[in-house]
């Protein structure tokens, strides 16, 4: 049975579920509002299970001489003192390897795989389900018609607001600076020091660079006009790594991070996929891993069920949801766990960090 499918969204989450509807058999339609040009900035980093989500969706080769691969965590207090290590390629063994990389190049892996054209500066203007199948409205003025629909534009979701989904995005209080560094000092482990309500991570990235991503909870304050000042007001008294690689800081990404939950991914022939469904904090490093694992179980479940997209929808939901939901709670734990006083934190990290944090990632363990 041939489907007529739109992606909408070609960033991680729309790319990965273009490839998965590719692998399983469908041609789907893809359609990004930004323009080819606009190049994701920073770095990321794809834990175990989002490599073995790659691998399933074939695109691990292509992922291999790419970045620099993360066999250790080592986290730290705020003056650089050690607090415990995580043995990540243990944690992960038999899943995949752990590796952090350009965004950009992560980017045209999953353009590659896509396998067709996607339709860059085109908006969704209109959605409307009509006897079961979804009539769309673009921004150069044409309408036409799928079988399914599959948001995949992000936490603040145009598709999930047409289809009455969910609401907005809920923020979590916190805000994120990002940043890629050259000439900073030689790092081998990703590396975490913990502070008061604040958290820097460095980790290389090939090419002698490192991807810094920093974070603070401050609910009540704005988002900062000039993030690389606040960056090096926040961590300028940090020890360890941070001050050398503070020093070649230039420019610096912020943003707010929320949330996403809702009662239901789907409504008749229209299904969301990676943030526009279950967005968290980055804290764990899970919104890739997720997103990849949405398009290849979102792909499985309709070539299982290909003459009934809604019984289609409710299986992927069904399977994706609890391993979502796992995702949001453990990064609120581990946050919660973050923005423990120091004196108190600090100790019991030393104690039970190791135990407390390898079992953040152990249901993810397990396959999709």
């Amino acid at each position: 049975m041939t489907l007529r499918i739109l992606v909408v969204g070609a960033g991680i989450a729309g790319l990965a579920a273009a490839r998965g509807l590719r692998v399983a058999g469908f041609r789907p339609e893809v359609v990004e509002a930004l323009p080819a040009t606009v190049v994701p900035g920073a770095g990321i980093y794809l834990p175990g299970n989002a490599s073995r989500a790659l691998r399933l969706l074939g695109l691990d080769v292509p992922l291999r001489p790419l970045g620099d691969l993360i066999f250790r965590q080592v986290f730290l207090d705020a003056r650089g003192r050690d607090l415990f290590e995580m043995d990540v390629a243990a944690l992960w063994a038999g899943v995949g390897e752990s590796r952090a990389l350009s965004r950009a190049d992560l980017q045209q892996v999953l353009l590659t795989g896509v396998g067709g054209e996607v339709r860059f500066e085109t908006e969704v203007r209109g959605l409307e389900i009509v006897d079961g199948a979804a009539k769309v409205e673009f921004s150069d003025g044409s309408i036409s018609e799928y079988d399914l629909v599959v948001g995949a534009d992000g936490r603040r979701s145009m598709i999930r607001n047409v289809v009455g989904l969910g609401g907005p995005a809920v923020p979590t209080g916190q805000i994120v600076y990002r940043a890629v560094v050259s000439g900073g000092p030689p790092l081998t482990d990703w590396t975490a020091l913990l502070g008061r309500r604040s958290s820097f991570v460095a980790m290389p990235m090939g090419g002698r660079r490192l991807y810094c991503y920093a974070d603070e909870t401050a609910p009540d304050s704005p988002t900062p006009e000039d993030p690389r000042k606040r960056l090096l007001e926040l961590f300028g008294a940090y020890g360890g790594p941070v001050p050398a690689i503070l020093e070649k800081v230039e420019k610096v990404q912020v943003a707010r991070t929320d949330e996403v939950v809702l009662p239901a991914w789907s409504q008749g022939p229209v299904v969301l996929v990676g943030d526009a469904a279950h967005a968290t904090a980055p804290t764990l490093a899970q919104g890739a891993a997720m997103s990849f694992e949405d398009g290849w179980v979102l792909g499985q479940e309709l070539r299982n069920a290909p003459g009934d997209i809604p019984g289609a929808l409710r299986a992927y939901e069904s399977r994706r949801r609890p391993r979502c939901t796992e995702v949001r709670e453990r990064t609120r734990e581990r946050d919660r766990t973050r923005d423990v006083p120091p004196s108190l934190r600090d100790p019991m990290l030393r104690r039970r960090g190791l135990r407390i944090f390898t079992d953040h990632y152990r249901e993810l363990v397990s396959s999709v």
